[in-house]
């Protein structure tokens, strides 16, 4: 982080087949090495699974997996006179989204599909009906802002 003043927000491109900054920062998340050729075919592949799949519209149900595994609130880790606490804080939204991404991407590589359009696919549905892996992390993490809610006191 600097010092000096903050960082200025990159502008991205949407992306070109379905005009979406959030699916271009999916696709950006999960690209690797620069291939974003790579990147987006293994999401446009997943979109058309999941389309054939349940026959709904795939960019509804990739924003509804966001909404689903955005956390509303977390723990930062303060430390008062000697002490550290874990303070549940409040998740900006693009804090929020940022994560989502982050988690929706780990819990698909995780996942034990022959293919990462396999994985995606599946995590996406998943976390679209409210299961998977992305969906249990941002649970852990409410949880654990709720066990620690008495040092709430400590937020600033």
């Amino acid at each position: 982080m600097s010092r000096r003043r903050r960082a200025d927000k990159r502008e991205i491109v949407p992306d070109a087949k379905y005009g979406d900054l959030v699916l271009a920062k999916f696709m950006n998340s999960l690209m690797y090495d620069g291939k974003k050729s790579a990147a987006e075919g293994i999401i446009y592949g997943a979109f058309d699974t999941i389309q054939q799949k349940t026959k709904q519209d795939p960019i509804q149900i990739f924003h509804e997996a966001l909404r689903n595994v955005s956390p509303s609130i977390e723990v930062k880790s303060r430390r008062v006179g000697g002490a550290t606490y874990q303070v549940p804080v409040e998740v900006r939204t693009d804090r929020a989204r940022a994560l989502a991404i982050r988690w929706l991407i780990i819990a698909a590589r995780g996942r034990n599909e022959p293919t990462m359009t396999g994985r995606l696919s599946g995590e996406l549905m998943d976390a679209a009906n409210n299961r998977g892996s992305a969906v249990k992390k941002r649970e852990d993490t409410h949880k654990m802002a709720d066990a620690n809610r008495a040092f709430s006191h400590y937020r600033w």
